[in-house]
């Protein structure tokens, strides 16, 4: 059967590259993946595989059926929507939409999913059970598809037992792909802070309450939550990326904007963290005698692999790709909301090599230069399909 998948993965490869191209060049942002959804939906059509589009708005949900359909059901998912980055890559399929990328592979993890989909409908009379097809919406933006698709039930009718996930990693060269059991990703919560002070002439700051010197002492203080609130053990990452003051070379602005992310791998330690982060911000201000708007908007929470699932696929992947060519993941401290799906149910969310130094093919996800060796396309949908077949 490995030969046959295999074989399959080569045949179609050629589909998933164009696929694939065509995704890339038409970006859509979070809940707006109207066309992808059109484009995966009429593949499925063309691959006779009975679905359902428009869930949770933009969301495409495939049924393939092998023999005995009830005795096994698991769900594979791919996600769907591209970043606010405008691309730099000069490539044929490079972005038609200024301001919009699939910087983070997520044009690979749909046209992978359509090209195990097809493999899978050519062999279904060949394995046991059912496989359902989550194409998703959302991933890059609160509150994320899975949780929408979840509460609109997709993991009802059939109720899958356990999920996989795939995730490009370009850090990992071509040809190599990567499993963690437990705890992989963290959490993420998103901090929205505004202070209010009393705008000045920078040479009198005696008259003025300073917003700018008083987010210095937070952004400072902030940072003890993670170097001496949380237990070393436990993987911990508070930062800010945004940082707006209005003012000039001698003017003190009224007001100061800062966003910052929370992440973190324990979900009482977060809830503590959240407690701790609002203590400070609004110890600080009122003790300079500004006023502080604060909101921490909570996110996907930590992702964790289990075990057992995780062990079975990592040892097909062995036999699927050779032992020398699957490697052991460290934390991530990024988030993903796959999380969402293995809080109700067995996951499995493993990494893509998709690295190639020679063809100076290097970028990280989220860059405006961030591309994949194509090579790792029939990997993705052929592996994929293996790991379905022998859950």
């Amino acid at each position: 059967m490995i030969r046959t998948i295999q074989t399959l993965a080569k045949e179609v490869a050629p589909k998933v590259q164009s696929w694939r191209h065509h995704i890339h060049a038409n970006p859509e942002l979070s809940f707006e993946e109207f066309e992808t959804a059109r484009f995966v939906s009429d593949r499925l059509t063309e691959f006779g595989i009975e679905h359902q589009h428009g869930v949770a708005g933009t969301g495409v949900v495939g049924i393939i059926k092998g023999r005995n359909p009830d005795s096994r059901i698991l769900a594979l998912r791919g996600d769907m929507d591209a970043l606010p980055i405008l691309e730099q890559n000069e490539v044929s399929y490079k972005s038609t939409k200024p301001g919009i990328m699939h910087a983070c592979g997520h044009d690979v993890h749909t046209s992978s999913l359509l090209g195990a989909s097809w493999i899978l409908q050519q062999v279904k009379d060949q394995f046991e059970g059912t496989i359902k097809l989550i194409f998703q919406p959302g991933e890059e933006k609160v509150p994320g598809g899975a949780s929408l698709l979840i509460k609109e039930g997709v993991l009802q009718n059939p109720a899958p037992q356990s999920i996989v996930g795939q995730h490009v990693m370009p850090f990992l060269p071509v040809g190599k792909v990567g499993f963690r059991e437990g705890l992989y990703m963290a959490s993420a919560d998103e901090i929205y802070l505004t202070i209010h002070g009393k705008g000045g002439h920078g040479a009198m700051p005696n008259l003025a309450i300073d917003v700018v010197a008083i987010s210095a002492q937070v952004i400072t203080a902030l940072q003890q939550v993670v170097s001496r609130s949380a237990d070393p053990k436990t993987p911990s990452v508070l930062s800010f990326g945004t940082v707006i003051a209005k003012g000039a070379t001698n003017i003190l602005p009224n007001s100061i904007y800062l966003e910052g992310t929370f992440r973190t791998m324990d979900e009482d330690w977060r809830a503590k963290a959240h407690q701790k982060i609002r203590q400070i911000v609004e110890g600080i201000c009122e003790s300079f005698g500004a006023k502080a708007d604060l909101e921490i908007r909570k996110g996907y929470p930590f992702l964790k692999n289990d075990p057992v699932l995780t062990r079975k696929m990592k040892k097909c992947a062995q036999d699927y790709l050779g032992a020398e060519n699957v490697v052991d993941l460290d934390i991530w401290m990024a988030a993903e909301d796959f999380s969402y799906y293995t809080q109700e149910m067995p996951g499995c969310f493993y990494r893509l090599g998709t690295r190639n130094e020679e063809k100076g093919i290097v970028s990280g996800v989220h860059t405006p230069t961030f591309d994949i060796d194509e090579d790792a396309l029939e990997i993705g949908c052929g592996l994929m399909a293996w790991l379905a077949i022998n859950e």
